[in-house]
């Protein structure tokens, strides 16, 4: 991992993203958790966005532990 990470997985279908697009911060943490926890086809997830939202990001348990894991290798985050 250098500096990308990437999950794949589903489409999401219930949230109006034109009106989450208006609110730039929040439309870019809605689509960092989207992505990790139910991947959007094959994007990538740039390490810089991650470690820079990393507080506010709504994760499943075990990703965020493992994603910890992968930025953090000595388990500080």
């Amino acid at each position: 991992m250098r500096n990308m990470i990437q999950f794949v997985c589903m489409n999401n279908w219930s949230v109006d993203t034109k009106e989450l697009k208006k609110d730039k911060k929040q439309y870019a943490i809605w689509r960092l958790e989207q992505l990790v926890n139910f991947g959007l086809g094959k994007e990538k997830i740039k390490e810089s966005e991650l470690r820079a939202n990393w507080s506010k990001l709504r994760l499943d348990p075990k990703k965020k532990k493992f994603l910890s894991y992968l930025l953090w290798p000595r388990g500080k985050f």
